[in-house]
């Protein structure tokens, strides 16, 4: 609960000066929305600020301000109730996050029958609620009252947990489907077990579904559309247009004595999947090469300690490699935004008419996030190179934090900034049942 209080606080304390009508992170003009309307604003840079020093990510720093401000200014009985005792901070966090986007009527209604239970309301009821908020108070027209079904919203979705890798190489797969959908994806994924095991395959049912399921994303991906050729009008011939097939690439690492054996005693058994950051298995790298759709490019070692120069401001792709191998993410405080995501910043400034000022080199160079990006150049958070792959970041208010590949330490002398950091040992408020 500390934690939300003293978000509010800060946001009070960093309004921007441009002003509108919502609680935003601004970005040079644009918004990016943190709470419902009514809410108060708050400086983009100061978001950053407050993350950093509670150590956790701008993203999540984001969140937590928002929520913050939800619950302080569009639900003020659950608020009360909040810096009572009466409500967990996750239960009021669970509330805020479902009224972000309604009307300030329409959240004060939810408040009120929220608050009536001293937040105490399931999952389902708190969904309903919205609902109900919607139609009662914005006047969100229903379904043809001749419909028999009521209006619901559509749940349809496949989700692939890519960032969730097991050390064999899988991930989970779940969705909802449209019921003739999804019996036809039933019945294709029979007949490819089917035709699978009678190519030899002795692998299970269940196996041989997912391996189907990967063959037809290979070869069944691209939609046909007919198209007319030449802008006549219908009836005339038509062609067949289809989009190809994105390659997909997969950064795999491996020691050279996991490369050369297979088992042996001293062996390595263990790689590095980059895409995930996830170690894997090299009996999975092996059967992920030898697959026979496999397009196997094997890179130069990249000298991690090495010192590449170039006399332009543009980056060669061999500057590129080494700044993404060595550092891994983005070098913001608690980022971990992948470094071939990310854009390469030029530490010192690039000076086209000092070749010796921000010089296009390694040891001037860091992968940064767009945003995180954004705010070295526009706001006042400064870093440097302490040495290649070592950079010491000072926030706006003072705080001193280093970062490098094992990952930020918060090394603010004694008698620094005590702003919201001094709630990282004090906050006691339970987490909730399910996190």
């Amino acid at each position: 609960m500390a934690k939300l209080v003293a978000a509010v606080e800060w946001a009070a304390l960093h309004e921007p000066t441009d002003t509108g009508d919502g609680a935003y992170w601004w970005e040079s003009g644009q918004t990016v929305p943190l709470a419902g309307q009514g809410a108060p604003e708050i400086a983009e840079d100061a978001i950053a600020e407050f993350a950093t020093a509670l150590g956790v990510s701008t993203q999540a720093g984001r969140r937590l301000i928002g929520h913050g401000l939800e619950i302080a200014w569009r639900l003020p009985k659950l608020w009360g109730q909040l810096q009572e005792g009466r409500v967990p901070a996750w239960r009021a966090v669970q509330v805020a996050e479902h009224t972000l986007t309604l009307s300030r009527d329409a959240a004060g209604f939810v408040d009120r029958h929220v608050a009536a239970v001293a937040g105490r309301v399931s999952l389902p009821t708190l969904q309903h609620l919205v609902r109900e908020a919607q139609h009662r108070v914005e006047g969100v027209e229903r379904e043809d009252p001749e419909n028999p079904f009521p209006e619901v919203p559509d749940t349809r979705h496949m989700t692939i947990e890519t960032d969730q890798v097991s050390f064999t190489g899988t991930v989970e797969v779940h969705g909802e489907l449209d019921l003739a959908d999804a019996l036809h994806l039933d019945q294709a994924l029979s007949h490819g077990a089917e035709q699978l095991k009678l190519a030899g395959s002795a692998e299970s049912l269940d196996a041989r579904r997912a391996t189907a399921l990967g063959e037809m994303s290979r070869h069944q991906l691209a939609l046909s559309y007919d198209t007319e050729a030449d802008g006549e009008s219908a009836g005339t011939t038509t062609t067949t247009t289809s989009k190809p097939v994105r390659p997909v690439t997969l950064y795999v690492h491996l020691s050279e004595d996991a490369l050369a054996s297979h088992g042996g005693a001293g062996a390595n058994p263990v790689g590095r999947c980059e895409n995930t950051r996830s170690p894997i298995s090299t009996e999975t790298i092996r059967a992920w090469c030898g697959h026979p759709d496999a397009v196997v490019t094997v890179k130069p070692i990249v000298d991690l300690a090495g010192h590449v120069r170039v006399d332009q401001y543009e980056l060669p792709d061999r500057l590129k490699e080494l700044v993404d191998q060595r550092d891994g993410h983005c070098v913001f405080p608690w980022c971990t935004m992948p470094a071939r995501r990310c854009d390469h910043d030029h530490v010192v400034p690039y000076d086209a008419s000092d070749p010796a000022r921000g010089p296009t080199c390694s040891c001037n160079i860091a992968p940064l996030c767009r945003g995180h990006h954004r705010l070295k150049t526009h706001t006042p958070w400064r870093y440097q190179v302490i040495e290649p792959g070592v950079y010491a970041w000072t926030t706006p208010h003072g705080y001193r934090l280093v970062v490098d590949h094992t990952g930020t330490r918060d090394v603010t002398p004694p008698g620094g900034p005590t702003g919201p950091a001094c709630l990282r040992a004090g906050d006691s408020s339970p987490d909730p049942p399910d996190e």
